[in-house]
């Protein structure tokens, strides 16, 4: 059995901004968590959806259709295929589960986009 763990602890230990990292395994999926501040960047994952949870923070999540305000304790699920762009005003602390498959900056590349390997780096 693996020891228990503070989501939020992690997060708030990492010293890289929108860079998230793999905390744990639930069969398909990864659990990742990121410190968060600025705008990520508009992007898209055509076949998975995105669960976010606020560990810390504000988090506004931009949609073409809506956005979504979500403060600590609250979690959303972005559809897949839906473009989205994340935007943290201050600095934001999240939890994120999310198909193995799934790739960091969707259907867009850009100097945000981390690799699974870097995802999956010791903490």
């Amino acid at each position: 059995m693996s020891p228990a763990t503070s989501p939020k602890n992690i997060a708030a230990a990492l010293t890289e901004l929108w860079s998230p990292r793999v905390i744990a395994e639930i069969d398909d999926n990864y659990v990742k968590v990121a410190k968060l501040h600025g705008n990520f960047g508009w992007h898209a994952h055509a076949d998975e959806d995105e669960l976010f949870m606020v560990l810390q923070g504000h988090l506004r999540i931009e949609m073409e259709a809506e956005s979504v305000e979500l403060d600590a304790g609250e979690i959303f699920v972005v559809a897949k295929g839906v473009r989205h762009n994340s935007v943290a005003s201050e600095e934001c602390l999240v939890m994120l589960i999310e198909r193995k498959s799934t790739l960091h900056t969707g259907d867009s590349v850009t100097e945000k986009t981390r690799t699974l390997a870097e995802q999956l780096r010791p903490l």
